[in-house]
């Protein structure tokens, strides 16, 4: 606990500083633009968009709903304006700095070099924007060497990471459900964090009526991921998923048709958030057979040799949101043996989705929102 307590005020003394930096070349640029304008509606705008995600997680209890809604979705807005205000703003520093070395009087630097640098923040949001907001179909082709009962093919249609919440909602919800229909997949997998984090949006606005337009003839699959466990609410999440026809896979094996295993995995975050232990996976898989082709759902795509060698045939994850703006895919690359897209590991099938929402900003640089059309072929022997 005292190391947990020793980052946190590591982590907030930088966020400070770093935001301090951040608004004082702001407030230059405001007066530069603005001479003689009071300051307290920069300082306004600047505190709402740099603080407003985390004052609405801190006030969630005490705000009524619909003012938590707009200052957490502002203040989505807003981390994206830092994240990539820290990576522009050193670079418009140093530009302004040498327009003044070249001769250049200071505030028409500063004017030109701050105009630059929102009009590249303004293109960046809009590409991501579109990137986040018009998710992609990513088709896998994929052969299993075993049978599965008269199965000669299996069409999953997966989506991981919907984050649904204040900012994505039922008309997200709908894209996910048309592109479903337009596939005609026989089995639907939903490999963790449906929910943003608080399980109250998705009650209020009735998302659960728009997801359980999901069908397919052999169900609807989920796992829970980090952010269910965030928000809490385990118990009744289950329960209205279960209500609106998707199995949620807690630590469970279920055989389908007598052909097929689907093996849903409690997320890592179980042990920090519960104090619960979660199956390893080969305990889990203990009185499976091996002859038949296994398919795990594990939110988070740690430990993929584990899988391997319990027999999984194929294992589908999401969480790492392929780093969602760049460049931090640059991190999760290092972190994860597989941050995105495909592997093949031993006769183990791995894939790793972006996920069809996001978080926090709704920007994707580097990314595409994206549902997964994989299509399995069973070549096992008679």
């Amino acid at each position: 606990m005292g190391k947990r307590i020793m980052w946190f005020g590591v982590v907030l003394i930088v966020f400070i500083g770093l935001n301090a930096y951040l608004a004082w070349l702001g407030y230059r640029y405001w007066q530069a633009m603005l001479p003689g304008a009071p300051d307290w509606p920069y300082a306004g705008i600047y505190a709402v968009l740099a603080f407003g995600y985390i004052a609405s997680m801190l006030l969630h209890r005490v705000l009524p709903y619909r003012p938590y809604k707009l200052l957490k979705t502002i203040g989505a807005y807003g981390m994206g304006v830092v994240f990539y205000g820290l990576l522009l703003t050193p670079l418009a520093h140093l530009a302004g700095g040498l327009l003044v070395w070249g001769g250049m009087e200071e505030g028409a630097a500063i004017r030109i070099a701050g105009s630059a640098e929102l009009a590249l923040l303004a293109f960046l949001f809009l590409k991501g924007a579109w990137n986040a907001w018009n998710p992609v179909i990513r088709r896998y082709d994929l052969e299993i060497d075993k049978r599965a009962g008269d199965r000669e093919e299996l069409r999953i249609v997966a989506a991981s990471d919907l984050h649904l919440g204040t900012t994505i909602g039922k008309r997200h919800i709908a894209k996910l459900t048309k592109r479903v229909a337009e596939l005609g997949p026989d089995l639907v997998l939903l490999p963790g964090d449906v929910l943003d984090d608080s399980f109250e949006p998705f009650v209020r606005e009735g998302m659960g009526e728009e997801l359980s337009k999901l069908k397919a003839p052999l169900g609807v699959y989920a796992v829970l991921g980090n952010h269910e466990y965030i928000g809490g609410h385990i118990t009744d999440y289950v329960a209205k998923m279960r209500e609106i026809g998707i199995d949620v896979l807690l630590d469970r094996v279920e055989l389908v048709e007598g052909a097929f295993y689907i093996a849903g995995r409690k997320d890592h975050a179980v042990e920090r958030f519960t104090g619960e232990a979660r199956q390893p996976v080969e305990v889990l898989l203990a009185e499976a057979d091996r002859a038949r082709p296994i398919i795990l759902l594990d939110h988070q795509p740690h430990k993929l040799g584990a899988a391997m060698e319990a027999g999984v045939d194929l294992m589908l994850s999401g969480h790492t949101h392929r780093g969602q703006m760049l460049p931090n895919h640059l991190i999760t690359r290092r972190l994860f043996e597989l941050d995105w897209g495909y592997l093949r590991k031993g006769a183990m099938h791995a894939v790793v989705s972006s996920g069809f929402g996001f978080w926090g900003p709704p920007i994707r640089l580097g990314s595409r929102s994206e549902v997964l059309d994989i299509r399995i072929a069973f070549r096992g022997g008679a």
